[in-house]
């Protein structure tokens, strides 16, 4: 059994088509998961929505920057970490079709699957125990320090999984530890060249075998809307997630 995982799609809509349709071409792969953060920093939150929530194959879960936009949308408490990026998520959420807001809020946190016989935990990033019912402002760990394997074992401890799957930190992370697997597929959407980055997971009753993907597609018009649309910290954006492509 073939899945496939992507995580950080940010509002980039021809990254995830592109995505999509090699995945299509495929035909062997049964289920999509989507780590979080369909929407912010990228402009198209409308399009990469919509084109998530009609496919029957995909399951997803929140990311912080969901989250951020949920609770601006809800007049709830804005986490503290996000506040430079402040105008830029309400740029987001003023331009949301608010008929996703319910699909957004009934996410869930984190998904636990049985998959021939693996166990595996999707989530964006770890949550506290205590935390992981709480809204995205109380979470201490929106910012945790950069992966590592032993920054994951050290996470992830409480955890039985043998499969780890998570995102929130855009490059690529794949480590093999003493109780577990970690993957992070790498952003979908920010990448510093034009390829969108995602997994490949086989799944046998005796192993899985993970590869690692990238899809080559044209970015140009989607990086150029940046400053056709004027978007809040577009320059900050193209400089960070983009890698100054332009």
């Amino acid at each position: 059994m073939k899945m496939a995982v992507i995580a950080d799609v940010h509002g980039n809509l021809p990254a995830l088509k592109a995505v999509f349709s090699e995945l299509d071409l495929r035909k062997d792969v049964k289920h999509i998961y989507c780590l979080g953060d369909m929407i912010g920093i990228g402009p198209v939150s409308n399009e990469v929505l919509h084109l998530l929530f009609s496919r029957e194959d995909v399951s997803m879960i929140t990311g912080n920057h969901d989250e951020a936009v949920l609770a601006l949308a809800k007049g709830e408490e804005y986490h503290k970490s996000h506040s430079s990026v402040r105008r830029h998520h309400q740029w987001i959420l003023d331009r949301l079709d608010k008929s996703f807001i319910p699909y957004l809020e009934n996410l869930p946190r984190r998904i636990i699957q049985n998959i021939e016989g693996h166990s595996v935990l999707f989530c964006h990033y770890q949550f506290k125990k205590d935390h992981k019912d709480q809204p995205i402002s109380k979470d201490p760990l929106s910012s945790i320090v950069s992966p590592s394997k032993d920054n994951l074992e050290k996470l992830f401890r409480n955890h039985n999984e043998k499969l780890i799957c998570f995102g929130h930190h855009h490059p690529t992370h794949f480590f093999t530890g003493k109780k577990a697997t970690y993957l992070n597929p790498g952003s979908l959407g920010c990448n510093y060249k034009p390829t969108a980055p995602y997994a490949l997971i086989n799944f046998s009753k005796k192993k899985f075998e993970i590869t690692l993907q990238e899809t080559v597609y044209d970015n140009l018009d989607f990086l150029n809307s940046y400053y056709q649309l004027e978007i809040p910290e577009r320059e900050f954006i193209l400089k960070v997630f983009h890698g100054n492509q332009m």
